[in-house]
């Protein structure tokens, strides 16, 4: 059967299905994406009453932003054996069930139980965020885009939501970090409850997995295309958290209060939510992306080096440039994982190896830029390594925005 006529039975195979359980699958995707970011982003405000509580120091402390990035790239290559072994629909359950015991786990007492449920939770989240792209191409063939925007647009709006509510969640309504912490539970555990409906799917969907693989097969880590896309992948990463860990600490070394920085830290993820949205159904009427790959590169270069030459006056703008780069970059990386591929098992196995090494570079990345820092004892170095980051973006983005897959390498 050709590629083709796969994806014609599989829109056929939607469009007949009872509208009661797409839209399920649909709220099921939504919820799931509304996990994979609050948990991370809501420690951060809350690691100075997580280091004072326990009494452990800056460097022990600062590892809990880390060990999620490490743990996705250690188990990203494996969700697609795991999800060709039991299915997606599976795997995605088990994965909600690990991640709401993990959310639960660190709000406990200790400090190991806190790095237990943060390496639990950063499992969780690394096969979510692998087999999502793939069960959107599995499952919506004709509406990758849309469906690509929407669980994008829940994953960074919620990734946002949690960093402001941390904070007043701890001290206005009493429930301390632990609290803070934990109830992001709830959330998991309501994704986990719209999500068991799909296990009706599951026999179905090991129907057309099993099929793919009769398919001709090709070692991704082999293909030129695919490290393009891997690369991609991992430099935008790597200028996103970058950004996200060290932003606020050079804008109060130019002069802006505390608040204000954070402030500023939340118009970025903000700016990043409509093109989270927009970008993913333009890339897919595209015939390449090559364009969108260039004003990706563009706004990163610019909104870098406003922050390093542009003076205070116009932070916002250069702030809501890397937001919107970051927000391009990221919906790309996730369509190209769809577009440069025929079927959903090369989805899989494109989006685990981009995820693994990019997530690899994503942990490196705020690291080195401290490094920099403190051996040039400036900002300047540091961020000219994020505007070398964004040309290699420009670069390996133009190989990947081309109109090909990975079986033509």
């Amino acid at each position: 059967m050709s590629f083709q006529q796969t994806r014609n039975k599989a829109q056929l195979e939607i469009t007949a299905a009872p509208k009661t359980g797409v839209w399920l699958l649909v709220i099921g995707i939504i919820f799931i994406g509304a996990t994979l970011r609050a948990p991370l982003t809501s420690i951060g405000p809350l690691v100075a009453s997580i280091r004072d509580s326990l009494g452990i120091s800056n460097t022990v402390t600062g590892t809990l932003t880390t060990v999620p990035l490490l743990a996705f790239a250690v188990l990203s290559p494996f969700a697609p054996k795991l999800s060709r072994r039991f299915g997606i629909e599976v795997v995605l359950l088990a994965s909600l069930v690990m991640l709401t015991v993990g959310i639960l786990l660190r709000s406990f007492a200790g400090v190991g139980a806190l790095f237990a449920g943060t390496i639990l939770l950063g499992l969780s989240i690394a096969v979510c965020n692998v087999l999502l792209p793939s069960l959107i191409k599995q499952k919506f063939p004709g509406r990758i885009g849309i469906m690509t925007g929407v669980y994008a647009v829940s994953m960074n709006l919620c990734g946002a939501i949690a960093s402001g509510l941390s904070t007043p969640i701890s001290s206005s309504m009493g429930l301390g970090w632990k609290g803070a912490l934990g109830c992001w539970g709830i959330l998991s555990f309501i994704a986990l409850l719209f999500w068991i409906p799909q296990m009706r799917t599951r026999l179905q969907s090991a129907r057309k997995v099993s099929l793919e693989q009769q398919t001709k097969s090709v070692s991704l880590w082999r293909s030129r295309l695919a490290w393009k896309v891997t690369l991609y992948m991992g430099l935008q990463s790597l200028i996103f958290y970058t950004v996200i860990a060290w932003l606020p600490v050079i804008l109060q070394e130019q002069g802006l209060s505390s608040s204000s920085a954070g402030w500023m830290l939340s118009l970025m993820q903000f700016a990043v939510l409509p093109f989270t949205f927009i970008v993913p159904i333009l890339a897919g009427y595209m015939k390449n992306q090559r364009i969108l790959v260039a004003i990706t590169a563009l706004l990163f270069m610019a909104g870098i080096l406003g922050v390093l030459y542009g003076g205070t006056t116009l932070i916002p703008l250069w702030v809501i440039m890397i937001g919107i780069g970051a927000g391009v970059a990221f919906s790309l990386a996730m369509m190209f994982f769809s577009l440069r591929t025929h079927n959903t098992h090369q989805a899989a196995e494109l989006s685990g190896m981009a995820q693994s090494f990019g997530y690899l570079l994503a942990a490196v990345g705020p690291t080195l830029f401290g490094l920099l820092h403190d051996a040039a004892h400036s900002w300047t170095i540091p961020l000219l390594m994020l505007i070398v980051a964004s040309i290699f973006i420009f670069i390996f983005g133009m190989g990947a925005g081309k109109n090909e897959y990975v079986t033509t390498d």
